[in-house]
């Protein structure tokens, strides 16, 4: 639906997007992430076609985004952080504006723009100015007017920035109903919002792609936690010596329970591993109260990867 190839962005000598490749299938909801100038805004940018790419191509359903602007454009919607809107309109009057600027026009922009108000819960905003509305009720407005014309591809940045908690649960079911017939990119600060909505993650750092991943892969780690009787040296040993096991290391202990944190090789198989440990564990005489696999949260995840070194001095300077 959306391929993305070498996608490169420059201000003069500062690289923005360096090189970002991926493809997007049709109802997924991916994850844009990255610190503030890591590069997500530039890409949004450009695949919305409001900026052009220094190199690289973008594509969506066959169509190259940079010889057919804007027959794809009438097929994206884009919610940016900071939406441009005119406060001395009202949400009827924007609406009936944003709809005729996406080709809109007649019974079907009408039908449109009824459609969205419903979507979008702002019926009773109708004949407001827009200066007039709450932070939320603006956000809401916004993620109206790319709704309209019924996007293949939905761009939100911070689509739930401003709104309440009733909002921000409304905002998410929302998301997953265009999901059903559109693919949808979501960018935002807020894990919590990554974690309940996406499939998968796309994780940007100094203009480059560190991560594309689904999230259920990624919540796993590579250590297994495994509390058992205290064992003796040689035991312990015996299970460091487990094919697959990297590390075997003792975290705490008591007289009654021992608490050990395995490390496995990259290629080892959690589960394979894991029901040698168990054997290992009975054979030498010992109870097993609990083992398995630590998960790891994504906020850890992003701290992770956001730490390492290398390229982090560089993309420093990168603009976003």
């Amino acid at each position: 639906m959306l391929d993305v190839n070498s996608l490169k962005r420059t201000y003069g000598d500062v690289v923005a997007v360096d090189g970002v490749t991926f493809s997007i299938g049709k109802g997924e909801i991916v994850g844009l992430l990255g610190h503030n100038g890591a590069g997500k805004t530039t890409i949004m940018k450009m695949l919305s076609g409001y900026l052009e790419p220094s190199g690289g191509h973008i594509k969506m359903n066959g169509l190259d985004l940079s010889q057919h602007l804007k027959t794809v454009q009438q097929h994206i919607g884009y919610l940016p952080e900071s939406l441009p809107v005119y406060p001395e309109m009202t949400v009827a009057d924007y609406l009936d504006y944003a709809a005729s600027l996406k080709g809109l026009h007649g019974v079907q922009k009408q039908a449109e723009v009824k459609r969205v108000l419903s979507a979008t819960a702002i019926g009773e905003k109708l004949l407001a100015p827009i200066a007039t509305l709450s932070r939320g009720f603006k956000q809401r407005v916004g993620v109206a007017q790319a709704l309209l014309g019924k996007p293949s591809l939905l761009i939100l940045d911070e689509p739930t920035n401003g709104l309440d908690p009733t909002q921000t649960l409304q905002m998410r079911e929302l998301i997953r109903d265009i999901a059903q017939e559109a693919t949808v990119i979501l960018s935002t600060h807020i894990m919590q919002e990554v974690d309940a909505l996406c499939d998968r993650v796309l994780m940007v750092r100094g203009g480059r792609l560190v991560i594309d991943a689904r999230l259920d892969s990624l919540r796993q780690s590579r250590s297994l936690q495994l509390i058992t009787s205290p064992m003796s040296d040689d035991s312990l040993r015996t299970l460091a010596h487990i094919p697959g096991v990297h590390l075997c290391e003792l975290q705490s202990g008591d007289g009654a329970r021992a608490v050990h944190r395995v490390t496995l090789n990259d290629d080892a198989e959690l589960d394979v591993v894991g029901a040698a440990l168990a054997k290992a564990v009975i054979a030498a005489g010992a109870d097993l109260y609990q083992l398995y696999a630590e998960v790891r949260d994504l906020e850890s995840l992003f701290r992770e990867v956001n730490q390492q070194t290398g390229t982090d001095k560089e993309g420093m300077r990168h603009a976003a």
